[in-house]
């Protein structure tokens, strides 16, 4: 399957890659400070209130992560107060997507293209998989 990178959207800016990415870290934000008051209300503080919120931000770490060539399981490492960048990682490279401007892991290789046009070069572009039919 051949791409042609004229018919393809051009990569976002610098500028407009931080605005999306900010947009998608903010969607994870705002709802854990929510349920995060509204379970402090109404149990009060203390462990409960500090783990029910954790659920939102991990439910779209894992939903996210095999976008941005991470995997699922690495929504765990909000538990141990290292999600948040990881987080701030993914949101960068999704707002990137389809391009990406990092090796792809060695599962996705077989439908990653890599860019040689002057305007693109160095880039990898993402492809949706292909359906096997058995």
């Amino acid at each position: 399957m051949s791409v042609e990178p004229s018919t393809t959207r051009a990569p976002l800016g610098r500028r407009a890659r931080t605005c999306v990415a900010a947009v998608i870290v903010l969607a994870s934000i705002v709802p854990y400070l929510l349920v995060r008051e509204l379970v402090e209300t109404r149990f009060g503080a203390g462990p409960m209130a500090d783990l029910a919120p954790l659920g939102v931000p991990m439910v779209l770490t894992a939903w996210l992560a095999p976008y941005a060539s991470y995997r699922r399981r690495d929504a765990l490492l909000w538990l141990v107060g290292v999600g948040g960048l990881i987080f701030v990682v993914i949101a960068w490279r999704v707002a990137y997507a389809p391009y990406r401007d990092w090796r792809p892991r060695p599962e996705e290789v077989p439908r990653m293209h890599w860019l040689r046009g002057p305007e693109r070069a160095g880039l990898w572009y993402a492809t949706k998989a292909e359906s096997t039919s058995a």
